[in-house]
């Protein structure tokens, strides 16, 4: 744990792909830049999720419209730094269970493009040839949206935070914040440092960290379990588009074998229950996974918010900003987040109207933050 520097124009808590991307694009205005991150680059919600980036996220328009400036970030980071992301093609599929879900998809596939979205309306036969997997008897239809990537989490960080010093900031690993004082003195295990701006971008523990600022950011730790399964005998070797179901349970394919997600058990509910109900909904959807073992891949936590919406903003009496809550979606929104954090920091015009991404959606009174 090396020495901190007295002080900084910024300090950015948490380094993921979040705060590596804030790091960076600070560092690159000029911001004198240190982040502190508890344990290893990437070590929190990064590398919970199912590894992909993707462009749409049906109902909600505007987080779609991040993800689809973060993908082009994220090639030019590629070209930026040289490191190679992982990025393949593999496309989503939602699929639709029942009419109410064709015509939400309907009445939002309009805003959907207006953000930048490639996204249509196919059938269940094309859903079934898109994704072999599927049963069509058991849909309706389905949203395709090719602009869908397996990709590599701990890449993304790495492409970001080496970008982030090359840009000139100083990356501390295995540094906790402990506290933070009113006049932005940060403190931690290797000493203690000022701060002009603090920005929180800590994942699962931004509520707390941001609580020792005595600032609202209400976000909760959500645990998610992701599973292996094997593929059936004599499937394609194509890569399977990432397949989400409206009971939650999405796939994709893992190597030569499937991963398989759908959160965690309810609070009431066993493991062997949960995985019970998995397999039943993997044979009902996918006819040739019924009776397959499921098996651990890998847990972790991943920061949600109410919404499952992110929160992207600043309190209004002091410089600490936040980025956070993020609900498993991150990897899609890390670059136009960084932009966002950088042009309220520098007080810039963003390029995308911020008012819906602040806490004050959720907060009033005396606890509202902006």
């Amino acid at each position: 744990m090396s020495r901190l520097p007295e002080r900084a124009d910024a300090v950015v808590i948490g380094g993921g792909v979040i705060g590596t991307s804030i790091a960076y694009r600070l560092a690159e205005s000029g911001v004198g830049t240190v982040l502190l991150e508890r344990g290893a680059l990437g070590s929190g919600s990064s590398g919970t999720t199912a590894g992909v980036v993707r462009t749409y996220f049906p109902g909600n328009a505007l987080i779609s419209s991040l993800a689809v400036r973060s993908l082009a970030a994220y090639q030019a980071l590629t070209e930026r730094t040289g490191t190679d992301l992982g990025l393949e093609r593999i496309g989503l599929l939602v699929l639709f269970s029942d009419e109410e879900q064709v015509r939400d998809f309907r009445q939002t596939q309009a805003a959907q493009r207006a953000a930048g979205v490639d996204v249509e309306l196919v059938t269940a036969a094309e859903a079934a040839r898109l994704n072999p997997l599927v049963d069509e008897r058991t849909i309706l239809a389905a949203a395709w949206s090719p602009e869908a990537y397996a990709c590599d989490p701990a890449a993304m960080v790495r492409g970001y935070a080496t970008a982030a010093q090359q840009a000139g900031a100083v990356l501390h690993t295995d540094t906790p914040v402990t506290g933070i004082d009113p006049d932005g003195l940060v403190h931690t295990p290797a000493g203690s440092i000022r701060a002009d701006t603090v920005v929180c971008a800590a994942g699962p523990w931004a509520g707390t960290v941001a609580a020792m600022a005595d600032v609202t950011v209400p976000v909760t730790t959500y645990p998610v379990e992701m599973l292996l399964t094997d593929a059936p005998g004599g499937a394609s070797h194509k890569a399977l588009p990432m397949t989400m179901h409206p009971s939650s349970l999405r796939i994709r394919s893992w190597g030569d074998r499937i991963l398989v997600g759908m959160g965690r058990p309810a609070p009431d509910e066993t493991r062997e229950d949960w995985l019970r109900r998995v397999s039943h909904h993997l044979g009902t959807t996918f006819p040739s996974l019924a009776g397959r073992s499921v098996e651990s891949g890998w847990s972790g936590n991943l920061d949600v918010s109410p919404d499952g919406m992110a929160f992207i903003g600043r309190d209004p009496s002091r410089r600490f900003f936040y980025a956070a809550g993020f609900s498993g979606q991150g990897l899609c929104q890390a670059p136009a987040a960084g932009e966002i954090v950088r042009d309220l920091v520098l007080e810039k015009e963003s390029w995308i109207d911020t008012a819906g991404l602040s806490t004050a959606r959720h907060l009033s009174g005396s606890a509202r933050t902006g």
